[in-house]
């Protein structure tokens, strides 16, 4: 059998609240439930810095957007974003057909990509490397434009929604943080004091405390910080970054690569508080299945640019894609 073989197209289709409780009963890997900015996109902040003044830049870093876009992107509203702000019953995410070859080699990154990602739950996206699974999640809030295909937002086209008013919904965290000059509160309240908006020292404490950090971290500078904090302060930057229409989805792509056992769990309790106060959905890539078996409410199995399978954590041993079951052996 050929390397990479396909499963069929019925393997990716979507869970309902009902079959997810349902399943998530068989599940006692799962921890304690008791017991996410402005981010960046390293690729686009090579352009000359000369031609842009301190303001634009800083506003592009807020709201995580390439240059190019922030310029071509000057009205912040967008006509999509008060529908994108509208109920919907269907699935919070929904990606149809989406696909993505590479420039320089033209091979095909991403597959005809179908998947539903259900409200208020954690996915976690795994499978080997150079599968397709951080290009999947840049195309959520389009860090790349997702077509051929489409990527539904409360069932409505995210290239129809302004795409800062997009980002200021759907948060994203990178694998290493980057924090501004100034305090840890500073940090926290850049994003929204650029659009006008100072949160108070309550409301940064409470973000902070949502992150899983100690709110006396309040006044340190951001300079002395560890990474792990560094990426919780992140985490509570994403959050306060519409604070008045609050982050419904969050995006991370391996937070936890670079941190100690430790600060990963605390970021994987964070995670899970978000889930279980805010009805936050997130989707998550990551190397270790066994992290993704922690905290992941359904797992989505990505195999040479395919979502080949999703099911709950506790049936991964009943994978079927041949490569898929190879991957979580070997794991």
């Amino acid at each position: 059998m050929a390397p990479f073989t396909r499963a069929p197209k019925a393997a990716h289709l979507s869970w309902s609240r009902e079959k997810l409780a349902k399943a998530n009963k068989k599940d006692e890997m799962r921890i304690d439930p008791t017991c996410p900015d402005s981010y960046f996109d390293p690729p686009h902040l090579v352009l000359p810095l000369l031609s842009l003044s301190c303001s634009l830049l800083l506003r592009c870093l807020s709201d995580g957007l390439s240059f190019r876009e922030h310029l071509l992107d000057v009205d912040g509203d967008g006509e999509g974003a008060a529908a994108a702000a509208a109920t919907a019953t269907g699935p919070k995410i929904r990606v149809r057909g989406l696909t993505r070859r590479s420039e320089a080699s033209g091979e095909e990154i991403l597959r005809g990509v179908d998947l539903d990602v259900p409200r208020g739950v954690v996915v976690g996206v795994i499978g080997p490397s150079g599968s397709g699974k951080s290009t999947l999640l840049r195309a959520l809030n389009r860090l790349w434009e997702p077509a051929p295909g489409a990527v539904l937002l409360d069932g409505v086209d995210i290239c129809g929604i302004d795409v800062l008013a997009l980002r200021r919904k759907v948060g994203m965290l990178f694998q290493l943080p980057a924090m501004f000059d100034g305090t840890v509160a500073d940090n926290v309240r850049y994003g929204p004091q650029l659009r006008g908006k100072k949160l108070t020292d309550a409301e940064v404490q409470s973000l902070l405390s949502l992150a899983d950090l100690d709110p006396a971290l309040y006044s340190k500078p951001a300079s002395e910080l560890s990474v792990g904090q560094a990426q919780r302060v992140a985490l509570a930057r994403t959050l306060a970054n519409d604070p008045e229409a609050i982050v419904s989805v969050l995006l991370l792509d391996e937070p936890t690569s670079a941190l100690d056992p430790i600060s990963t769990q605390n970021i994987e309790e964070a995670i899970v508080r978000l889930k279980k106060t805010r009805g936050l959905t997130t989707v998550m890539v990551s190397h270790s299945v066994k992290q993704i078996q922690r905290i992941a409410d359904l797992v989505c199995l990505v195999v040479a640019g395919e979502v080949v399978e999703v099911l709950p954590p506790s049936e991964l041993s009943e994978a079927k894609h041949p490569m898929a079951r190879r991957f979580l052996e070997l794991s």
